[in-house]
């Protein structure tokens, strides 16, 4: 029996290898069965992909393109789309990022399948968080289609461009897609069942978009107060059932901020569509601009002053709501109004919460400004790594492990000896079989920035132990390298929901007054 802490974590060395099967109900737990030997198959012909492809070029361009496949690239040029007056495009834009974080996160916290197996692959990225996620569905891929293909739309219906400028950008979106999708199985980050489903739930969401989306532009503006809130707690009620993982995985913390951002954006265009303030040149929730009107500077200006308003919106609000929260919480504990999520602290267990929590944010932290500038400025800088990074790869090393223990007892049960006499001494190993023979096996990380020569694992040599029972100092081990998730604290989703909304509606629907007050509109 396993040992749990009351966040709902597991003591090391007294984690089961039937933890997926104790902690999923039978009706999650057997799909992921089904689909789990798909991933265990793909990942020596992805390890044999990888040697083939590597190059330092490669590492480098793969690594940093994985950034603009991110909801954190979008979300933070997103804001010119509607202040350039294009409320129809960015909103589009979001509905589509947001049902692809959303619906892939749920996917992945439903049926907890592991990432390719590490070694044979080696991890390359420039996220620290992306290796604690799940790894079915890709949502890289989601958001890359999804988006590529709701620009395709746009692009093929336009006929303000040019025919060779059309052309050019399609192309490039074409471009932009392909990387992400390849970038993903190069970088170790995914296999080919991932990127498939992945791109295919980002297809049917931009399909959706695309038949339906200029129908939810007509209702948001023209709908009464009622239908908006019940929109809303739509949302609400999807945020909360969303599945509970079986490791602490953060997919559920970006399903939280894009929903928020979601719900913002869309009741901020309702809202705006009935002031006074707003262009009748082009929609109801359109921001006034013209560029003729207000020239480059005051274009340049506005968009300064708006990234400014929301980064200060942030740094106020997420440390004053994490502050105010907790005794709120805790009352209502007392009165049992609380659903608690696993893997998150509850108010009654901490006394504080800090106030700049150290994670992936959509829209990053002021702090962080300076680091993703040195990443754009040197995008050679990135981290490999090879062996088991979050709970879900080490559980499934441990598994592994034993799947291979389990079949070498069969073959000598069944008088058939693990290496026939004269038959390994007559062939020589192939690729794959070498790939093969390295899963379940641990190799210590490597450095970022190791040089592809030095990235040869002790695999190769023949110096990782052999598959077996592991010991309980052997899982302690294990564990012990693995990054672990930072504490979550109840309170945090709340304050995401808020934090979230509200830049939704400082970006489509209050920018409006404070541009019209500066004499930054038109």
């Amino acid at each position: 029996m396993e040992k749990k802490k009351p966040n709902g974590r597991t003591d090391a060395g007294l984690r089961s290898l039937n933890h997926y099967q104790n902690s999923l109900p039978k009706w999650r737990y057997y799909p992921r069965e089904k689909v789990l030997p798909v991933v265990r198959f793909e990942t020596p012909y992805l390890a044999w992909l990888q040697h083939k492809m590597r190059t330092p070029m490669l590492d480098s361009f793969f690594a940093f393109t994985a950034n603009l496949g991110t909801h954190t690239f979008f979300m933070t040029f997103l804001p010119v789309l509607f202040w350039s007056g294009y409320p129809s495009l960015g909103r589009g834009t979001v509905n589509v990022l947001a049902a692809g974080v959303f619906w892939s996160g749920f996917v992945k916290d439903l049926l907890c399948l592991p990432r390719p197996l590490s070694p044979p692959l080696q991890r390359i990225t420039m996220s620290g968080s992306a290796a604690l996620e799940y790894g079915f569905p890709s949502t890289h891929s989601t958001n890359a289609v999804s988006v590529a293909i709701y620009a395709l739309w746009l692009l093929r219906s336009d006929t303000t461009l040019s025919p060779a400028v059309n052309i050019a950008c399609q192309v490039a979106l074409y471009i932009y897609a392909l990387s992400i999708i390849v970038g993903r199985l190069y970088c170790g980050m995914h296999g080919f069942l991932d990127v498939v489903i992945g791109s295919g739930l980002g297809a049917l969401i931009a399909w959706v978009q695309c038949a339906y989306g200029p129908a939810l532009d007509n209702w948001i503006v023209s709908a009464p107060g009622k239908e908006v809130i019940l929109m809303v707690l739509i949302v609400l009620v999807l945020i909360r059932i969303h599945p509970e993982p079986a490791d602490d995985c953060p997919c559920f913390d970006d399903s939280v901020s894009f929903a928020a951002v979601f719900i913002g954006a869309n009741v901020a265009a309702w809202d705006l569509s009935r002031s006074s303030i707003t262009s009748a040149e082009l929609t109801p929730d359109t921001i006034p601009y013209r560029l003729e009107s207000l020239g480059w500077f005051k274009t340049v200006l506005r968009f300064i002053i708006g990234v400014l308003i929301i980064f200060v919106w942030r740094e106020v609000m997420k440390p004053l709501l994490l502050r105010s929260l907790p005794p709120v919480f805790r009352g209502l504990e007392k009165a049992g109004l609380l659903l608690p999520r696993r893997f998150f602290t509850r108010a009654s267990e901490y006394k504080t919460v800090p106030g700049h929590l150290k994670d992936e944010e959509v829209i990053p932290n002021f702090s962080d400004i300076p680091s993703i500038l040195t990443s754009i400025r040197h995008p050679r800088r990135r981290a490999i790594s090879v062996g088991p990074q979050s709970e879900a790869d080490a559980y499934e090393t441990l598994a592994y492990r034993e799947k291979r223990r389990r079949e070498s007892v069969t073959e000598l049960f069944h008088g058939v000896p693990a290496n026939p006499p004269g038959d390994a001494t007559k062939r020589s190993v192939s690729k794959l079989e070498e790939y093969e023979s390295q899963m379940g096996t641990v190799s210590h990380r490597l450095s970022p920035d190791a040089p592809v020569s030095a990235q040869t694992t002790s695999a190769a040599a023949g110096t990782l132990p052999e598959a077996g029972c592991p010991s309980t100092a052997d899982e302690e081990d294990m564990f012990s390298m693995i990054k672990k998730p930072r504490v979550r604290y109840d309170v945090e989703v709340v304050t995401r929901l808020i934090v979230y909304m509200g830049i939704g509606l400082i970006v489509v629907d209050y920018m409006a007054y404070v541009f019209d007050f500066l004499g930054l509109a038109p």
